[in-house]
């Protein structure tokens, strides 16, 4: 593997990405070796939380290279639109395709990987599983069924699973066991929200701050910071799903096919769909379609993927390609392993899509449109070209 030691892989947004992203890598890093290399696949334009992201993939690509990543892959957009495991499986899947990678690293409250290891068995077991069948037939919200579950599978261990990183952190243990990888799961200790500790803030509160027009950049690494900046002054950022309303509530009651919508099971998208044909802002489809039993990112993505035509049937196999957002000289010698070693193609060139499986081709198309969709939230009208999906190669960080 020539100088490189070793190699992590992150699943990750960085939206946008503030210090403790950061010190996430760096303390990787740190436990791996200094000539360690770091990969992360990434969502692109659009977030799990069922959001536009601030600032474009590109951009973000470009803040977690400069910031210490090597390597930096994108999530295909209708796998960031799946639940929480939908999103860390195909993450998961990415880095293990890749066939460069020897850990997955990422942060936890409580820092101890062995017992992150043993909740997630425990969590996978036919007992837990039967439990949480149960409690969702007493109506309880995923989330509550999940930790009622885990409560009485689990005794005293449970409590593990009501922080919200040991939480994702076990969902990336079972992927890995799951799709029988041979990625080394590693974790980093949050004490608390250690990351939000160490920047200050966390990614949703320099969202907010981005909303309310108030700069964020302390809260950033220097590098990163100038990256926000350069794309606010270019028009190209910040982005919000506010700033495409009209656009969603018009494509949402020209909307068909909710048979085959994520997430639309129970009767919930058709619920959503009623409210979305009669009401005449977001925030009130998002208000009068929630139940206590859903989430509200979950009605936020079931809305992003009916603007977005996506379907049940863009995720039923795993992402058939894998696309390079950014890379420095290190992860260009990872590029040139993986190419030799990777299960599925890994683009470079949006051109060479074409000479690709159909699937992949109608993956890649899905992913053009969605960036079609997403520009239009740019707050310069010249930046808001169609096509552009089609245009972009990775940029390359000296």
């Amino acid at each position: 593997m020539g100088f490189i030691m070793a190699v992590a892989g992150i699943v990750c947004e960085y939206n946008p990405f503030h210090m403790g992203h950061a010190v996430h890598i760096g303390e990787t890093r740190q436990a791996l070796g200094g000539d360690c290399a770091i990969v992360c696949v990434m969502s692109g334009n659009f977030v799990q939380r069922g959001d536009f992201a601030v600032f474009d993939k590109h951009a973000r690509a470009r803040m977690a290279v400069m910031c210490g990543a090597d390597l930096v892959l994108e999530i295909p957009t209708p796998y960031v639109l799946l639940s929480a495991e939908g999103f860390a499986s195909a993450g998961v899947h990415i880095l293990d395709c890749l066939g460069v990678c020897d850990y997955i690293s990422f942060g936890s409250e409580s820092g101890d990987i062995e017992t992150l290891r043993e909740v997630a068995k425990a969590c996978d077991s036919q007992e837990a599983l039967y439990r949480l069948k149960e409690e969702l037939a007493k109506g309880r919200s995923y989330a509550s069924a999940r930790q009622a579950a885990a409560d009485a599978v689990l005794g005293g261990r449970s409590g593990i699973l009501r922080t919200p990183n040991n939480l994702l952190g076990v969902k990336y243990i079972k992927a890995v066991s799951v799709i029988g990888s041979r990625l080394r799961p590693m974790t980093v200790k949050r004490a608390g929200s250690a990351h939000d500790s160490a920047s200050g803030s966390s990614a949703g509160a320099l969202r907010s701050m981005l909303l309310r027009r108030e700069p964020p950049w302390e809260h950033m690494p220097d590098a990163a910071a100038e990256v926000g900046i350069g794309e606010m002054a270019a028009g190209r950022g910040p982005v919000f799903m506010e700033a495409c309303e009209l656009a969603v509530l018009s494509r949402l009651r020209i909307f068909r096919g909710i048979e085959n919508l994520p997430g639309a099971s129970e009767g919930l998208g058709s619920r959503f769909m009623r409210y979305a044909a009669t009401e005449t802002t977001l925030s009130a489809v998002f208000e009068k379609a929630r139940t206590k039993r859903y989430a509200m990112s979950r009605l936020r993505r079931m809305a992003l993927c009916a603007c977005l035509g996506i379907s049940s049937d863009y995720t039923r196999e795993p992402p058939p390609y894998i696309r390079v957002l950014a890379m420095n000289g290190k992860g260009i010698e990872l590029l040139h392993m993986a190419r030799e070693r990777s299960r599925v193609p890994v683009i470079t060139k949006p051109a060479s899509i074409r000479r690709l499986s159909e699937s992949a081709i109608g993956m890649f198309r899905k992913e053009s449109e969605a960036t079609d969709f997403y520009v239009l939230g740019y707050p310069a009208g010249d930046n808001r070209a169609g096509g552009q999906e089609w245009r972009r190669t990775p940029l390359i960080v000296q």
